[in-house]
């Protein structure tokens, strides 16, 4: 029994050294425009965490599709936070205040298992957007 918590303890160090952390910036300004994440577009391995950095101020991150099995996130306003994905899919996610101007990013955990769900869900989604309406569709078009 003792050897066998000591393969479970190992095989979970092995996990996690080989996790990563990602960042993505909230910006006012961006490479790719006003009110935007950066990168738009992130591809990550299952288990990996996502660190949305503090660039400027009154933004957040919020999931808004998420594979089936994952849980959606909710950052609060102005404040950094971490997420670590799980589950195999396609996450888009939206700063709350700035989803009109299409501040919105993609980001896929292996495969992309329900891309055409995500596809779906964002057309919606730029329909509602003022500006920048290709933004979420160019960022989407990354996942494979």
């Amino acid at each position: 029994m003792k050897k066998l918590g000591m393969i479970v303890a190992l095989t979970l160090a092995a996990v996690s050294a080989t996790a990563a952390e990602h960042q993505v910036k909230m910006l006012n300004n961006g490479k790719d425009g006003t009110m935007v994440f950066e990168p738009s577009f992130l591809k990550i391995a299952k288990g990996d965490t996502v660190k949305f950095v503090k660039g400027d101020p009154s933004h957040n991150s919020a999931a808004v599709v998420v594979p089936a099995g994952a849980t959606a996130w909710k950052g609060k306003m102005d404040e950094e936070f971490s997420v670590k994905l799980d589950q195999e899919g396609v996450y888009v996610y939206v700063c709350d205040p700035h989803k009109l101007m299409a501040m919105a990013g993609v980001i896929q955990v292996g495969k992309a298992t329900n891309l055409d769900d995500a596809k779906k869900e964002s057309d919606k989604l730029a329909k509602t957007f003022v500006m920048n309406k290709d933004r979420l569709a160019k960022a989407l078009a990354q996942a494979q």
